[in-house]
């Protein structure tokens, strides 16, 4: 479908602008998708560069979700970790210009932007062309808070720190968050000095927009939910998990009830979480953004049998078919 075409002018029109990565463009069309179908006058354009669309336009989508694409200006997917620090360059730098060409061949009004919290640029050329830029944010709210108050852990001395030596100090100054060590910071601090620079950036961007939404379960982040809408002067939403459960439920409403049938039915794993006791499982994944070495894994695999928990292994390739054999406990997709 052509974003330029001319439609109804009954219809709202929202672009959606994920950031260029698996972890923040599954969210943003799964949330999407959960929009289209509870909204069928909206007409979402899903922007992704060149590269990403021929990887995801094949994808079953509902039909008022369209792609619009803009040119590949940023480096592959296939290579991003080899140098993150100038992929991020890249995405803050390089594709405003190209966003706001395709834009600018729309034949219709842009009602609303949904752009992931990471988009530096997007609130502030939303509110040049007077377009209300709802930010989503892939982060948790408790994470997000930290962040937005990194001022506060400089102002208490505790950036830059040694965490061998200071570790066991305690935070308790971040708005909506519990007192905790300063070690359960600790990814602030594996983070490249230039790119802490452009998280920070964004999230100060984040104050331009008109909504802020999060992937989040209010009830899980009840705090730092509510100190964040009594903080922000516009709506700020737990919008739950942006995965696509609908059609999870769907796929596993007829599984059948033994083991041996649900390692063979698609999404078992759903009937098979809801017949343990309540927090016991642990679950494993490792995302899809950087590799770990069938040595590193063979650690971790002995790790989690080794602990004697239940578990769900989530895994992209077959290396866990053949080291998990012991049937329900574990998963790969």
């Amino acid at each position: 479908m052509d974003p330029a075409k001319t439609e109804p002018t009954n219809v709202c029109y929202v672009v959606a602008l994920p950031y260029p990565g698996r972890g923040h463009i599954n969210p943003m069309m799964n949330f999407c998708k959960l929009l289209a179908s509870r909204k069928p006058e909206i007409l979402i354009t899903f922007v992704v560069t060149e590269e990403w669309l021929g990887f995801i336009g094949s994808e079953p989508k509902p039909d008022n979700i369209r792609f619009g694409t803009i040119p590949n200006v940023i480096p592959s997917e296939l290579g991003r970790a080899k140098d993150f620090s100038g992929f991020v360059e890249a995405v803050s730098t390089k594709t405003e210009a190209p966003f706001e060409e395709l834009l600018e061949r729309f034949e219709y009004q842009v009602t609303a932007i949904v752009a992931d919290t990471y988009l530096v640029w997007v609130p502030g050329f939303g509110n040049r062309r007077n377009i209300p830029v709802a930010s989503l944010c892939p982060i948790s709210a408790s994470v997000f808070s930290i962040l937005h108050h990194f001022h506060l852990v400089e102002k208490n001395g505790h950036f830059p720190v040694e965490l061998s030596e200071r570790g066991h100090e305690i935070v308790d100054y971040i708005p909506g968050l519990p007192p905790t060590r300063l070690a359960n910071l600790s990814t602030i601090f594996k983070t490249s000095k230039q790119n802490l620079h452009r998280v920070l950036e964004c999230h100060g961007e984040v104050s331009k927009a008109q909504y802020l939404l999060f992937i989040s379960v209010y009830e899980l982040e009840t705090q730092a939910i509510n100190s964040l809408q009594a903080e922000f002067p516009f709506p700020v939403y737990a919008i739950g998990p942006a995965i696509p459960y609908f059609q999870v439920l769907n796929q596993s409403a007829s599984a059948a009830s033994t083991t041996t049938s649900l390692i063979n039915t698609p999404n078992y794993y759903l009937q098979w979480l809801d017949s343990q006791p309540a927090g016991s499982v642990l679950y494993v994944s490792l995302g899809s953004f950087l590799s770990v070495s069938s040595t590193q894994m063979d650690e971790i695999v002995a790790g989690v049998k080794n602990i004697g928990v239940r578990f769900l292994f989530v895994d992209r390739g077959e290396y866990l078919t053949d080291l998990f054999k012991d049937g329900c406990g574990n998963d790969h997709d």
